[in-house]
């Protein structure tokens, strides 16, 4: 049978901006919130949800699916309390931003059925401020959904499939790849763009704060690199807590180009940086 009710745990952006998705792109089922009492009334209010439940166990009875869209930390805790309690066909997922500790203690908990219980995702999509008030039913319009199955060689469950398809009509293009690459990649390619632009939104509220200039001069550049500065903290800690060896090596391989940026602001390397620089992204 088709998936029936879907659990959402975490109504904030993420969880609550794919209840509105699943339900503007034709998901007839019931679709169950799980969140504070104040988050779960604004998340039925607009649709996201058809009803809220505080209690994770309970909202999760007679789920199909059930998704963890809580930031890692509560996701790792909340995926121990819960699973053992969780029918064998019931499916579980999460959205958070690391996978390899999650796939750890997916195996830890479940053991060998870690593979066909647990489907491990992650939406490259967001917003710098978060909250069911700002979530977006075409948040993943074009975004990609990347999923990391456990074990190797995996063979995707029925009901494994039957999520994954229910991504494609919300706008998600699905990539699967190894948990362990996800993390190495995503440090790359999407922490350490946030450790950059907390550092300068940072270093210029501390050098320039008081300068009523700044917003009078500066222009989409300084916006763009600054925008996701005010991206929270809870959400961050997290992520740099469950991947902190890939991201302390990406940002280190950073310090060393700006290091050397600096260097060649007189010198001939200046030009080759900017040349190398151009080259990114050009064969994508």
């Amino acid at each position: 049978m088709p998936i029936q009710q879907i659990t959402i745990v975490g109504t904030g952006l993420i969880g609550g901006s794919l209840g509105l998705a699943l339900r503007r792109h034709g998901f007839q089922g019931k679709i169950v919130g799980c969140d504070t009492p104040e988050v779960l009334e604004t998340a039925v209010t607009r649709g996201a949800i058809d009803r809220g439940i505080t209690d994770i166990k309970q909202a999760a009875r007679d789920s199909d699916v059930v998704v963890l869209a809580t930031p890692v930390g509560a996701i790792l805790s909340l995926f121990e309390k819960l699973a053992p309690t969780l029918p064998i066909p019931t499916l579980i997922t999460d959205t958070g931003s690391t996978k390899q500790q999650f796939a750890e203690r997916a195996r830890m908990v479940l053991g060998a059925l870690a593979g066909e219980r647990v489907l491990p995702g992650h939406p490259m999509a967001g917003k710098e401020l978060g909250g069911i008030e700002n979530a977006d039913p075409e948040l993943f319009r074009d975004a990609t959904w990347l999923i990391t199955p456990i074990g190797p060689n995996p063979q995707y469950t029925t009901r494994q499939q039957e999520y994954i398809e229910l991504l494609g009509p919300v706008g998600a293009r699905v990539i699967p790849m190894e948990p362990e690459r996800h993390d190495r990649l995503c440090a790359w390619i999407s922490h350490l763009p946030q450790m950059i632009s907390t550092a300068l939104a940072s270093v210029l509220q501390e050098e320039l704060g008081d300068e009523k200039a700044v917003a009078q001069i500066g222009g989409r550049a300084l916006q763009e690199m600054t925008r996701i500065g005010h991206s929270p903290y809870s959400m961050w800690r997290d992520i740099a807590l469950t991947n902190s060896e890939n991201l302390e090596e990406a940002m280190l391989r950073y310090e060393q180009q700006l290091a050397q940026l600096r260097e060649n602001l007189r010198g001939p390397g200046l030009r080759e940086m900017f040349e190398l620089a151009n080259q990114f992204g050009r064969n994508s």
